[in-house]
């Protein structure tokens, strides 16, 4: 089995790009002839799609979750997903992280890249707009000569790094 780590936006300024995020996901993921785990922080947007995909397709979910209580985070209607995909998880690891959220979010992001055979980042390209964000985490990923699919849903560009 593959282990593919997610990181990416958990909003996008066109939200008609989610669309083809998706549309671009299930391809790649349609061309790995084996069984996938999805490793995943569960956040809104490319996480939980992601692992919403995998598990579709018959995949597992390896949930990484940075911190006890992180479902606070999430809006009313965001933490029913949440809640739900992390009852179908087949491992959950919770993160003790000391600091800020953000400290815990760069370690989740890090240990999902530790994890993983391959990873998908949903990013437009532009620095993280806070610690442990998207581009952190795909630096993290080059860094650790981590195979990256990199899907850009600003330019609608799909690359292998």
């Amino acid at each position: 089995m593959i282990k593919i780590g997610i990181t990416g936006h958990q909003k996008l300024d066109n939200t008609t790009a989610w669309n083809w995020v998706e549309a671009i996901t299930c391809q790649e993921l349609d061309m790995i002839n084996q069984p996938v785990i999805a490793v995943s922080s569960l956040a809104i947007g490319a996480d939980q799609l992601f692992a919403s995909l995998v598990m579709d397709r018959g995949g597992q979910l390896y949930a990484v979750i940075p911190f006890d209580g992180y479902e606070r985070t999430f809006s009313p209607l965001d933490v029913k997903k949440y809640h739900r995909l992390l009852s179908e998880a087949t491992s959950v690891e919770v993160l003790r992280t000391k600091g800020t959220d953000e400290d815990a979010y760069l370690a989740a992001g890090k240990r999902i890249v530790e994890l993983a055979d391959l990873m998908f980042a949903v990013w437009n390209g532009q620095p993280a707009k806070g610690k442990g964000g998207t581009a952190d985490i795909v630096s993290y990923a080059l860094e650790k000569n981590i195979p990256l699919v990199h899907i850009n849903p600003q330019n609608r560009t799909v690359t292998q790094k």
